[in-house]
């Protein structure tokens, strides 16, 4: 076997090894993999003291903090909404987008209403959505 030739072959082998890499790297982030999605919180009863230095953000509209597996936030018309944080998709930690009035995945794009319902995919379930109250300074967000 000549060097030109076994240049030619170890180089094939090597590209098609890197090739079924990726494609099976791919083939696992290509749709949601349910095994992997934190389940959404259930019986939900928390109690955030907005005058707290934790939850400052919520004092700006805009704002969010991550509470119990939840996010909550502060719209721009400054109501108060909470979501379960994690993405329908994958699992991946949303954040709030104030301004464009949505929770956003970062990780694959997908897009969710102040309200939890799927904007944009490769999401295709909502996000669960719990109850906010205000009384005075303290908020409670419930199931």
């Amino acid at each position: 076997m000549e060097r030109k030739e076994f240049l030619s072959l170890i180089g094939l082998g090597s590209a098609s090894a890197f090739a079924a890499v990726c494609m099976g790297g791919c083939a696992k982030s290509a749709g949601a993999n349910s095994s992997s999605v934190t389940p959404a919180p259930t019986n939900v009863n928390i109690t955030l003291d907005l005058t707290q230095t934790a939850n400052a953000a919520l004092a700006t509209a805009g704002g969010y903090i991550y509470t119990g597996g939840i996010i909550v936030a502060k719209t721009m018309a400054g109501n108060f909404i909470a979501v379960a944080q994690s993405c329908t998709h994958e699992g991946v930690t949303i954040r709030y987008e104030g301004a464009n009035q949505r929770f956003y995945c970062a990780s694959h794009g997908a897009t969710f209403s102040n309200t939890g319902a799927v904007t944009g995919g490769p999401a295709n379930t909502s996000l669960k959505q719990y109850s906010t109250s205000l009384n005075g300074n303290i908020l409670t967000v419930s199931s």
